[in-house]
């Protein structure tokens, strides 16, 4: 079935996939950071697109348990190509913190990614995770750097994360099971419902590269 864009809010997760596919392959680019939802991303994107790539934004201080799932991903779709973005310095290669790592660093990595041949980037974003992604549109125009993102699960439950998981069989990282909903780095995260984990007892629920 081919998708236009008119029918984007109302079409499945796969279908959204596979119109980005169709209409920016090979200058496309999913945002991978081995939480529940790449999991999903990583398997339709294997389905569609083998050779897709995945970019990681690497801060130096991710959990031990994201690291063996980058491997466990590597091993279970070993066509797509996941590329490390270094974010484990700030500006003029100050050491890390957690805001150097949540600012301009992190922002950084990710313009740097997308910058290299890229029309357009999937996220794994959804609705229900936090009220400053309530309003996000499975296709939107990415305003600061002049091209697309795709949000295929915008609309799916935490519930519909793990359904495609378990069905599908596919890895997962771990922290999930320890009550990590969101997954960030070591030094800032802890287990906690939606995205109240992250930058725990700060009155932050995004780190910049989701604010337009």
């Amino acid at each position: 079935m081919t998708v236009s864009t008119p029918q984007l809010e109302s079409a499945t997760a796969e279908e959204v996939v596979a119109y980005a596919v169709e209409r920016f392959h090979p200058r496309l680019k999913t945002a991978c950071s081995f939480q529940k939802e790449e999991s999903v991303l990583a398997h339709m994107l294997a389905r569609q697109a083998p050779d897709a790539r995945l970019f990681v934004i690497d801060t130096g201080v991710l959990f031990g348990e994201t690291l063996k799932t980058w491997k466990r991903f590597e091993e279970r779709f070993p066509e797509l190509r996941f590329e490390a973005v270094d974010a484990s310095s700030g500006p003029g290669n100050a050491p890390w913190t957690q805001q150097n790592c949540c600012g301009e660093a992190k922002v950084a990595a990710l313009n740097s990614a997308l910058s290299s041949g890229a029309d357009a980037w999937i996220t794994g974003i959804r609705r229900e995770q936090s009220p400053t992604r309530a309003d996000a549109a499975k296709l939107e125009q990415d305003q600061k750097r002049g091209i697309w993102k795709l949000n295929p699960l915008a609309d799916w439950s935490d519930r519909d994360v793990w359904s495609y998981i378990f069905k599908h069989d596919l890895p997962y990282n771990p922290l999930h099971d320890a009550g990590y909903e969101s997954i960030g780095c070591e030094p800032c995260t802890l287990p906690g419902s939606g995205r109240e984990g992250r930058w725990a007892g700060e009155d932050k629920t995004e780190c910049g590269l989701h604010v337009e």
